[in-house]
């Protein structure tokens, strides 16, 4: 079992940044693919950032790119979320998530671990 802890949600004004921690413990080198999601109220799930673990190969929604960056530090088990400009529209429970098979996707569905999410809110 691989245990995901997420921290660094917050309250934040439109434009501003802040920077998400999720910390990996367990069995921590089963995990392939480690992404952030984010869930609005009353909306689905979606992809925000993936990285692969071995490679540092990155992915990223379109809403976020260019302001979103997702890194990983291998040696402290714990993948990071550095989100810049923010605006309301990002306000959502932030998620990241561990994906055992090596290829990188998008679909929440397909990844097996989960944290128990952190709170985002940009005030306008």
């Amino acid at each position: 079992q691989v245990q995901l802890v997420e921290s660094g949600g917050g309250l934040v004004q439109a434009g501003g940044s802040l920077r998400l921690s999720c910390a990996a413990s367990g069995r921590t080198a089963s995990i392939s693919v480690m992404g952030w999601f984010r869930q609005a109220p009353g909306k689905e799930r979606e992809f925000v950032a993936a990285i692969t673990w071995s490679g540092g190969s990155t992915a990223y929604a379109d809403s976020v790119k260019g302001r979103f960056t997702i890194s990983r530090d291998n040696a402290k088990n714990t993948v990071y979320l550095q989100m810049n400009s923010l605006n309301p529209e990002d306000t959502a429970v932030y998620f990241c998530a561990g994906r055992t098979r090596v290829i990188m996707v998008r679909n929440p569905a397909l990844y097996d671990y989960w944290g128990q999410g952190t709170q985002v809110t940009v005030s306008s």
